[in-house]
Parts: structure tokens; C-alpha cells; sequence
């Protein structure tokens, strides 16, 4: 009885000794059944996880170091509800886009022999491309956010993986928050208009008022320049209207500019809801993880030959597109109803623009659980090719260019 005692004055002193730091548990578990049209040929029936978010474990540590300085760490785990795996593809599979694999133009022009001889290269390039499609195919267990950082009464300094502030930015003027098909990102998802996320980010925040911003530098494994990322957020927000945008900018494997986003946003109180406009700026002259190509097809087809395929996928691969995103999310008790329409307008030759439209209802059964609902429609020009997805997975693309797609979807989610 008197170790007990003793034990138990041991672990109340310790718990007194730790009171100013605590950990949280918490996480989302997302899933339900989908329906999306035009893709493989006809329609395909899911069992999807992340249909209004992605799925995920995370934990929270907070430590109070006195005098207005916190430490703190985010560790997030997703995972997949429908699988139990950690990473997912798309319904299409590794298919690209058409207007992407423009090397299948440049046979074309080729004299029918060289077509048929060049023809198996350029579907294995294709293909070794495509393989690349999906999200965390590399298996990372903490991919969606694993940070530590210092809370300082002059603004945060946070290091590790973490979202970038061009896509902080737009998620807070999306009507969705990137729930569901509905969400802007959808119309963008293949080659991406934003990066989501990167590794190795340090990032300075700070928050006065209604005022909150941040600026970022991510360094490329191993190297300041190759592979880097800079970005900076501003958004001021008071109790009717939000204002605010985001830049990134990225440099690919060998250190030229590549994808640049720029958002700018508002949303307005109306009524008994908001409404929210989004416009964003896409350019990419140097896609990334492209400038390999040529050096492993020159066996097979020699240097001249091979450096006009790299040539063609890397031209299919940029960007130049502006997209513009409005909508209205109306809460009324234990409903909650979004209304949205998104276009992405394409002004590379491909003119590959697309246009969603449609609407999401979510039932809070609870204050931590509801079901959800959401029908989507995608309108594709003659070349583009977009199919919706969810938050926590891509949609991939329809059978070919100008095909449209529908979603129906239901689902039901936890949070803990």
C-alpha cells in the first residue's frame, strides 16, 4: 500500500511538471460510394475514401515555455478507408491526358515506318509518366504534414512538410474548402495548377487581428536551388468579409522556374450565408521531373530522335491557364448546402478548358459526424479531359479529350 502511495504522489508530481504541455489525438475518417461517368469508357463504381476529406491520424503537441513562447508539432498520417493502405490512383489509371503526350503528334508527322518503330518507346514513356499519377505512391507514413516549430510573441517559425501558402490561400476563398467533386482544385488536378504540399519548408507566420500571413522557402532534398519552393500568403478577415491571396513559385530538377500560382480571393457574408470568388494564375515554362527522358530513350532511337520526344512531352506538360472559381455556401441548422461553378481557361494551343458545376449537401447527425452528398457535372472543350474527384483523391481523366463527366456521391464522416 505504501509503494502504491508513493507511485501514485510520483505521478502526480509528474503530471504537475508537465501540466503547461499536452498532446492531441484527432483525425478524420471519410468514406462512401461514388459514381463518375466518362471515365474507361463508360461509368465506374467506387467505394472511395476522402469524398469530402481525406482521411487521416494526426497528433498535436503544444508546450507553454512561458513569456509568450510556445513549442509546438504536427504529425499527420493518411491513410485510406477503403483499401487500409496509405496512397491511392486514380479511376483512369496511369493514363495521361491527351494533349499531354504531345510525342504521339510528333509521330505523326513521321513517315509510316519511323511511326512504327518509334511507337513502343513513346507509349513506355507514356506510361512511366502516368505511373507517376495518384497521391502518396511513395509510400511517405506521415505525408500529409509532419512539422515542428516555435511560437514566438513575434510571429511562428515551423520546419518540415507542410501546405504551401498559395493553396492556404486558396482553400480559404474555395466555397468547398476542397470538400467533395465541387471543390476548385478539381477543374486542375492533372498537371496540378497548385502545390499542395511540400518537404523541407521553413516558414515564418504571424497573426495581428483579423490579419493572418506567412512566408515560405522549401529547399529540394540536399540542395538550396534545385527542386526549391518560395511562396507568401496574406488574408485579413473580420466578422463580414475575408480578403487575401498567395504566391508559389518552383524550380524543377535542374534549377529553372517552373510552376507559378498566384491566387487572389474574397469571400462576403450574404444573408444567412457567404459567398466566395477566387481567380488564380498558372504558369509553367519547365515542367518538372521531365529532363531525364532523353537520356534514357537515346539507346533505343538515338540522341537527335530522343531529344525531340523529351522536347514533346515537356511541351505538353506546360502550363499557361488562369481559372476562376465562385459559389455560396448556405448553413441552416443541421444542414448545410454548397453551391459552386469553377473554369479553368487553358490559353496553350491545347485550349484544353474545363468547367464544373453543381452542388454538395452535408446532414450533421452530431456535431462530429454527418453524411454528405454531392453531384458534379464537368464540362470538357474539345481537348480537355478532366474527371472529378474527392478531397483525399484525384479524379484522373475521361476516355478522351472532350468527353464530359458526371459524380454522384454519398458518404458519411467522423471526426475525432
Amino acid at each position: 500500500m505504501k509503494k502504491l502511495f508513493t507511485l501514485s504522489a510520483l505521478a502526480l508530481a509528474a503530471s504537475a511538471s508537465f501540466a503547461q504541455s499536452s498532446v492531441t489525438v484527432y483525425g478524420i475518417a471519410d468514406v462512401g460510394a461514388t459514381r463518375v461517368s466518362g471515365v474507361k469508357g463508360s461509368s465506374v463504381k467506387l467505394l472511395s475514401s476522402g469524398i469530402m476529406d481525406g482521411s487521416r491520424l494526426g497528433f498535436r503537441g503544444n508546450e507553454d515555455l512561458g513569456g509568450g513562447y510556445r513549442a509546438i508539432f504536427t504529425l499527420e498520417h493518411r491513410l485510406e478507408l477503403d483499401t487500409g493502405g496509405i496512397n491511392n490512383r486514380p479511376p483512369s489509371g496511369s493514363q495521361l491526358p491527351d494533349r499531354v503526350s504531345q510525342a504521339s503528334r510528333l509521330l505523326s508527322t513521321l513517315p509510316a515506318p519511323n511511326q512504327a518503330a518509334l511507337q513502343p518507346v513513346v507509349t513506355a514513356v507514356a506510361g512511366s509518366i502516368g505511373n507517376t499519377i495518384g497521391v502518396n505512391l511513395a509510400n511517405n507514413f506521415w505525408d500529409r504534414q509532419a512539422f515542428a516549430g516555435l511560437v514566438t510573441p513575434y510571429g511562428a517559425i515551423l520546419a518540415g512538410r507542410q501546405y504551401t501558402p498559395a493553396y492556404e490561400a486558396s482553400v480559404a476563398f474555395d466555397t468547398l474548402t476542397t470538400q467533395s467533386a465541387l471543390a476548385f482544385g478539381q477543374v486542375a488536378a492533372i498537371p496540378a495548377s497548385i502545390d499542395i504540399r511540400v518537404s523541407n519548408a521553413l516558414t515564418y507566420r504571424i497573426q495581428l487581428g483579423g490579419l493572418t500571413a506567412s512566408a515560405m522557402a522549401a529547399a529540394g532534398e540536399g540542395s538550396a536551388t534545385t527542386g526549391r519552393l518560395i511562396g507568401a500568403m496574406a488574408i485579413y478577415k473580420n466578422e463580414y468579409f475575408s480578403v487575401g491571396g498567395g504566391y508559389n513559385e518552383r524550380k524543377n530538377e535542374k534549377g529553372d522556374k517552373s510552376l507559378t500560382s498566384t491566387v487572389l480571393g474574397a469571400s462576403y457574408n450574404v444573408g444567412p450565408g457567404a459567398a466566395f470568388v477566387q481567380y488564380v494564375k498558372v504558369k509553367d515554362d519547365n515542367p518538372t521531373g521531365l529532363s531525364t527522358i532523353a537520356a534514357t530513350v537515346t539507346p533505343s532511337v538515338g540522341a537527335t530522335t530522343a531529344a525531340l520526344i523529351q522536347n514533346a512531352f515537356i511541351t505538353g506538360f506546360k502550363q499557361d491557364a488562369t481559372a476562376m472559381h465562385v459559389g455560396y455556401r448556405l448553413p441552416v441548422g443541421v444542414h448545410t448546402f454548397y453551391v459552386a461553378y469553377s473554369k479553368l481557361n487553358d490559353k496553350r494551343p491545347a485550349n484544353a478548358d474545363t468547367t464544373s458545376y453543381g452542388l454538395t449537401y452535408s446532414y450533421a447527425l452530431s456535431k462530429r459526424t454527418d453524411i454528405n452528398a454531392a453531384a458534379v457535372k464537368f464540362n470538357n472543350s474539345a481537348n480537355a479531359q478532366a474527371a472529378p474527384g474527392g478531397t483525399g483523391y484525384l479524379g484522373g481523366v475521361t476516355t478522351s479529350a472532350g468527353v464530359d463527366s458526371t459524380s454522384l456521391g454519398l458518404g458519411i464522416r467522423h471526426r475525432f
